[in-house]
């Protein structure tokens, strides 16, 4: 085991951080948030970091308060002279906001960037970017893995040679190819129309699913509405079972009640954030050996290309 590696965590990534310093070896390090009745909070490290490559494990899903939290949580391992501080942010927030879709808007996930390297970060390690060239955004190393080393091994476990992988949009098409390739299964692909943020108005199914077990793949599912929709599409056009393998289970609004009524046999999602609430057609797959795997290959100068199953 390498000396000066210390494990720290965020309030709203405690589990999976815990899990990731349990597989990578150590204990999780000990910080404190002082809370002031006007809702302005302090972290602090209750042990030195000294010369330490210092790995904080934390989420920034809304609230803001989650990436604040990790803002500052840099700030203060680099003022107590950290030897690098590495930001492990399973799900990156403000991800969709990776360009300017509409003029006068702000592009939040490079805005969160520049707070980042701002505050002092010196690498950053994620997972399954909504969108590839925010690794671009940032001038300092961005280790971005993917949920396809977990899930490939689980839709393996499904093939029983009736399978076609499926997107529930035209964005997700080049990942669910990816893995169709990589199974050498059919393809299907919802083409969906919005009216407005988080509301299809439309949508239409490109492919042949008729008596197939279906497998939609998508980075996350925020309020299930695309997600949902399409699995009851698929039904309707003969399709044998739908499952869906999202990464992130944001999971907001009636997101839970819409995955209970639909027609989805079963949604698998990673701990990059923690469920709200439990459901019985919800699997979460852990991704912490993953994240401990990667930090220990980091700190011992090795490859982890070997992780890229699908990309």
């Amino acid at each position: 085991m390498s000396i000066g590696v210390k494990i720290f965590t965020g309030r709203a990534s405690s589990d999976i951080a815990s899990k990731i310093a349990e597989s990578y070896g150590v204990s999780l390090g000990k910080v404190t948030v002082t809370d002031f009745s006007d809702g302005e909070f302090q972290p602090s490290f209750e042990e030195t970091v000294r010369g330490q490559d210092v790995f904080i494990v934390q989420s920034t899903m809304p609230p803001t308060e989650n990436l604040f939290e990790l803002l500052l949580m840099i700030d203060a391992a680099k003022r107590a002279s950290a030897r690098k501080i590495i930001a492990v942010i399973p799900y990156f927030g403000f991800a969709r906001q990776d360009r300017k879709d509409k003029p006068r808007v702000a592009i939040g996930a490079k805005l969160v960037a520049n707070m980042l390297m701002a505050a002092g970060v010196n690498r950053i390690m994620t997972m399954d970017l909504h969108a590839d060239q925010i690794q671009g955004f940032f001038e300092v190393p961005v280790d971005h893995l993917y949920a396809s080393t977990l899930f490939y091994e689980e839709i393996q476990k499904l093939n029983t040679g009736n399978l076609i992988l499926a997107a529930p949009d035209a964005g997700g098409a080049k990942r669910a190819n990816s893995y169709a390739k990589k199974l050498d299964t059919g393809l299907a692909i919802c083409h969906k129309h919005r009216k407005k943020a988080n509301e299809v108005a439309e949508m239409t199914v490109i492919g042949d699913v008729t008596g197939k077990d279906v497998i939609l793949v998508d980075d996350m599912c925020d309020t299930a509405g695309t997600l949902t929709k399409a699995a009851d599409l698929f039904m309707s056009r003969g399709a044998k079972s739908v499952r869906a393998f999202c990464t992130h289970a944001v999971l907001s609004g009636p997101a839970y009640d819409r995955i209970n009524a639909s027609s989805l046999t079963e949604l698998i999602v990673t701990d990059t954030i923690p469920l709200k609430e439990k459901s019985d057609k919800i699997r979460v797959l852990s991704t912490s050996e993953l994240f401990a795997d990667v930090i220990r290959r980091l700190v011992n100068n090795q490859s982890i290309s070997s992780h890229f199953i699908i990309s």
